[in-house]
């Protein structure tokens, strides 16, 4: 399967050892996604399930058993087995690392679940019909695409008509200078972030007829200072685990995203764009 250069370097960063023994250790195993937090020393999982729940809320139309959802970038499938758990509803489970994909087949057979079929591949080119899906998911996933148009083009594409696109993402804030976000950039390998003002236009351009987004950049700022803190506080426990290379450039990567967070350059939170009804 052919990728892009962006894909295929983040795909090639979470299939790395280092990647998933520092993602399952520190995210608690289930998601890789910001958190939520109501109280400042909650942990990363509890933090990252409230986020889940919170976006969920976020589908207008509601789910059932009937319903179907797309979700892009589906790392360990923490998202997908809630969303099947509460509203028993299909989940097609779209994410690019075979490695995560692996470990999420598995803990979906820990767990007994079986309405969730894993997808190797790439939300730039959804192996996916046409107006197959009610709902398409993601979260903080869709950064790491050097298109993002395509992948919001490709969203509306196998959205049925009057679906709903619902996701979170790391972004650049609307007003966000030139070049004091490279850090970030070289670290992700990108030349660029998403920003809100970008999901609505280019939304707007792929057939999406309402966008809301609702800012939630404290909980990016307290997350990565979280992931931080656990990260230095369980140092001992990732010897052996995860290179101390690994650890000292994921140390020096997260202070880059508090700073710009804190400085505000970056902003996260929750985007709502529903396709049009006459869309097909």
């Amino acid at each position: 399967m052919a990728y892009s250069d962006a894909v295929s370097t983040a795909r090639e960063y979470y299939n790395s050892a280092d990647a998933d023994a520092f993602y399952h250790e520190i995210w608690g195993g289930e998601d890789i996604h910001v958190g939520i937090y109501l109280e400042p020393d909650e942990t990363i999982l509890t933090a990252s399930c409230r986020t889940v729940e919170q976006v969920a809320r976020r589908i207008t139309k509601g789910l059932h058993e009937g319903s179907r959802v797309l979700d892009m970038g589906s790392g360990y499938g923490g998202a997908a087995r809630y969303l099947n758990r509460t509203f028993s509803c299909h989940v097609t489970a779209l994410n690019l690392s075979e490695v995560e994909n692996e470990r999420h087949r598995q803990l979906n057979q820990e767990q007994g679940i079986d309405r969730i079929e894993v997808i190797d591949g790439s939300f730039e080119s959804i192996p996916c019909e046409d107006v197959s899906f009610d709902v398409v998911w993601s979260q903080d996933a869709i950064l790491h695409s050097g298109d993002r148009d395509r992948v919001l083009s490709e969203a509306c594409r196998v959205l049925r008509p009057d679906g709903e696109l619902v996701f979170t993402d790391p972004m650049q804030a609307d007003d966000c200078p030139p070049g004091v976000l490279q850090p970030i950039f070289d670290r992700i390998h990108l030349s660029s972030l998403g920003s809100p003002s970008f999901y609505r236009e280019s939304g707007r351009k792929a057939g999406f007829s309402t966008f809301t987004y609702e800012d939630m950049t404290d909980c990016l700022v307290r997350h990565y200072t979280r992931v931080l803190e656990e990260t230095e506080r369980q140092a001992s426990r990732l010897v052996g685990r995860v290179s101390a290379d690994y650890v000292d450039r994921m140390k020096k990567g997260l202070q880059h995203w508090i700073d710009g967070g804190q400085d505000g350059y970056l902003t996260w939170g929750i985007l709502c764009l529903q396709k049009d009804g006459k869309s097909s």
